[in-house]
């Protein structure tokens, strides 16, 4: 699957691809989205089927892209660590991103995203 226009490429991933807050497997997967907008870094999309929503608690932040619509956040709680904000999702999508609907992202400087490595 492969989606794209003129700002936004959306591709699966096949390989492993693992989301670890300290110690704690948050979220694990072999179908992963790759996000790609403009000139940043690519996004690793991850099914919330493939995640340990259990970890994360929904705040109150709320961003509108106009590219992709408006996102809901999470903070991550897990091993006794907290990590504010580090999860969002767009719950419905805009036309031509949504297959990012059901998926969340998380921010690489709170968790560690492995890609390709064994599980």
């Amino acid at each position: 699957m492969s989606t794209s226009n003129a700002h936004i490429r959306i591709e699966r991933d096949p390989r492993p691809v693992q989301v670890l807050f300290h110690d704690a497997v948050i979220a694990s997967t072999k179908d992963a989205l790759v996000l790609t907008e403009g000139s940043y870094p690519p996004v690793y999309y991850i099914p919330k089927a493939h995640v340990e929503m259990a970890f994360l608690h929904e705040s109150d932040r709320r961003t509108t892209c106009p590219h992709k619509g408006e996102a809901r956040y999470w903070s991550i709680s897990a091993e006794g660590y907290g990590a504010e904000n580090a999860v969002w999702g767009y719950d419905q999508p805009k036309a031509g991103v949504t297959e990012i609907a059901d998926h969340v992202a998380f921010y690489p400087d709170k968790v560690r995203i492995a890609v390709g490595e064994p599980a």
